[in-house]
């Protein structure tokens, strides 16, 4: 008879790591259902398995189950202080949970219409540019800063962002002073992460810029700490802004109060692929306020991403919106306007029941870390008059372009216009803005 001995290593597994390596397939072959009940065999056989608490939490964010996610994760909180990605990811799902308790809150509570109606006539009139990343500390704390220490990166542009009641941007990046390395920066592997010091919120301000979006890929690259630093930085100039869970901004011009409700394509901030929370959102933020403006962080990135698809967009696996669908679910919730960017180029714009959808405004200022090359190089100041019931009056397309580095200045060939009347005949035959040659643009 032969004997064979084991190895320690080669003893076999235990019954709750069989659950849990069960669970793992199931998830990778996104069969949720049947992970979370391997799961729950793996904690039924070992109550404080770790990594089956870790794992659970998984499959319920994948379910937008926040109160499950957040019971297992305080759990492994419990059973392992240090767990390496636990001060990532908890914040998160506990934001996404008071976001969904504040909106269960706010819904028992609210009525449909609570402001009276904008008189007839009343307009106004708004300034919107797509992605703006001032300079970065990382990865060398000054080697991508831009001339004046940014004091006068907005010069040129500046008469372009001032006149209006409202001007609006995306964010790409905290402002943050800390010196921590991004962890998508630790393998010593080339890598984006943009951190924009503190102080430049001041340069913001002095530009025009009255509110801004932080929903987007770039805001937690240095993780929450530097989230709450540029909500800290902005609210210290004045400048209003969302993109955390439930996070609506809110700004009064005269008479009117606008609100602002910024999307992004992860569950860090209000999620695009949620549209029914989306309608909810808006419907909420609509009873309280005379506008309501809907931004968006979506679609596929690079050059060749100018065309707007009628389906899913995907980006490295990752789902990037189907923006058609989400921009028809928020306007028919009561968004008076769609702004959207993060394809890095200009895209189409529509009227839907009258009101303006711009699918991507480009990058407007982005210093030295971005390719700027071609397309991506073009954008736009777009002007937008509203009336008084959120829709269209006219509009005009104001060209800028980022020659070198990336410092934008007025476009003298005018690249935005012909590129936005192209791509919105394109994609948008029927509900496209009509727009003339000098960049002026009213409904058809």
């Amino acid at each position: 008879m032969m004997w064979i001995l084991l190895a320690p290593w080669l003893a076999f597994a235990s019954p709750a790591d069989d659950a849990l390596n069960a669970g793992i397939a199931a998830q990778r072959a996104d069969d949720v259902p049947k992970a979370i009940e391997h799961y729950r065999r793996c904690l039924k056989e070992e109550p404080d398995h770790v990594r089956c608490h870790w794992e659970l939490g998984w499959s319920y964010w994948s379910r937008n189950d926040w109160a499950a996610v957040v019971e297992h994760w305080d759990r492994v909180k419990e059973l392992s202080p240090e767990h390496p990605e636990l001060d990532r990811w908890l914040p998160t799902a506990q934001s996404n949970l008071r976001a969904v308790a504040d909106l269960e809150a706010a819904r028992s509570t609210a009525k449909d219409r609570v402001r009276p109606p904008l008189p007839e006539g009343r307009t106004v009139r708004l300034r919107l540019v797509g992605d703006i990343m001032i300079g970065t500390t990382s990865p060398h704390p000054t080697a991508h800063l831009p001339p004046d220490d940014g004091a006068t990166y907005f010069d040129a542009v500046k008469d372009l962002l001032t006149d209006a009641d409202l001007t609006f941007g995306n964010l790409e990046g905290p402002l943050c002073d800390t010196t921590v390395v991004a962890d998508k920066c630790k393998s010593g592997n080339p890598c984006y992460a943009f951190r924009q010091p503190t102080r430049y919120a001041k340069h913001l301000q002095a530009a025009g810029f009255t509110m801004l979006s932080i929903a987007n890929n770039h805001m937690l690259d240095f993780g929450e700490v530097c989230r709450a630093q540029t909500i800290e930085a902005l609210d210290g100039v004045g400048i209003v802004w969302s993109g955390p869970p439930g996070s609506v901004a809110t700004l009064k011009v005269n008479d009117a109060k606008i609100g602002m409700i910024a999307f992004h394509t992860a569950r860090h901030s209000n999620y695009i692929n949620d549209h029914d929370n989306a309608r909810e959102l808006v419907k909420l933020a609509k009873a309280s306020h005379d506008y309501v403006i809907v931004s968006f962080h979506g679609g596929k990135e690079g050059s060749k991403a100018y065309r707007v698809p009628d389906g899913m967009e995907l980006f490295y696996g990752e789902k990037r919106g189907h923006l058609r669908a989400f921009s028809r679910a928020v306007v028919e919730a009561g968004a008076d306007l769609v702004v959207g960017h993060g394809p890095h180029v200009l895209r189409g714009m529509e009227l839907l029941d009258g009101h303006l959808v711009a699918y991507s405004l480009g990058n407007f200022a982005t210093y030295d870390r971005f390719n700027l090359s071609g397309r991506l190089g073009v954008s736009a100041v777009l002007e937008v008059e509203i009336d008084h019931q959120g829709k269209l009056v006219r509009g005009r397309i104001l060209p800028v372009h980022q020659p070198g580095v990336g410092i934008p200045r007025p476009d003298p060939e005018g690249q935005a216009i012909g590129m936005l009347k192209h791509l919105s005949e394109l994609d948008f035959p029927t509900t496209a803005p009509e727009i003339a040659k000098d960049g002026t643009f009213a409904p058809r």
